[in-house]
């Protein structure tokens, strides 16, 4: 025969076993805790969504509109470009019956010359601004560093990672909005020429450079 506890009676042993049928039906009923959390340590680890950073900030979108207003404006003048250089082959192929063959071989080589250096010259302008657009960024990205360090020591946080090298996370750690906000009220568009902002991209000496953003009607 089992013996009881001391002190204990069989009331209390009812009353523990209801108790202990309490907490496990609300375990498995998936219901809400019957006691008070404790609340979760601010995130030591942080997440940043870069291309998100760079495209929604008012730095990254500027840069974007001058490198589209660039590319528009480079493809109006190869498309004029082409027109003259028809024109003017087709001038030469009228002219052809009325020359001497040397006459015309010089005309020829000379205009297959003149192609080949608008070739090169209309390539290198592309290169220009595809070089001005990783200048933008490469200042962009270096003057978020010590806004985003302020950030993380404002958090309590010891290190931020790249989202896209995050396999799982909570959105809850994501700094994202938060950065771009702080970026925003200290870099603005990028048209600073003082220490606190990136400078913009230097134009090239000849070719089309990324100017600024025309205004909003």
């Amino acid at each position: 025969m089992a013996h009881r506890p001391k002190g204990q009676s069989s009331k209390g042993q009812s009353f523990g076993r209801w108790v202990r049928a309490l907490v496990l039906g609300a375990l498995i009923a998936g219901g809400a805790p019957l006691f008070a959390q404790t609340p979760a340590p601010a995130a030591q680890v942080l997440t940043l969504d870069q291309d998100r950073l760079y495209a929604e900030s008012a730095y990254g979108k500027a840069l974007e509109a001058r490198v589209t207003a660039a590319n528009q404006q480079l493809s109006a003048e190869n498309r004029k470009i082409e027109q003259d250089l028809a024109a003017e082959e087709a001038d030469l192929t009228q002219k052809r019956p009325t020359m001497s063959a040397a006459a015309f071989q010089t005309l020829a080589d000379a205009f297959d010359a003149k192609v080949e250096q608008v070739r090169a010259d209309q390539a290198a302008k592309i290169e220009a601004m595809k070089t001005q657009r990783e200048e933008g960024r490469k200042a962009f990205f270096q003057a978020t560093v010590p806004i985003l360090g302020e950030l993380m020591q404002q958090m309590g946080a010891f290190a931020i990672l790249n989202r896209s090298a995050v396999v799982l996370a909570f959105d809850s750690i994501d700094v994202t909005d938060r950065a771009i906000k702080a970026l925003d009220a200290k870099l603005g568009d990028g048209s600073t020429q003082g220490t606190t902002g990136p400078r913009l991209p230097a134009p090239p000496a000849d070719g089309i450079a990324l100017g600024a953003v025309a205004p909003a009607p």
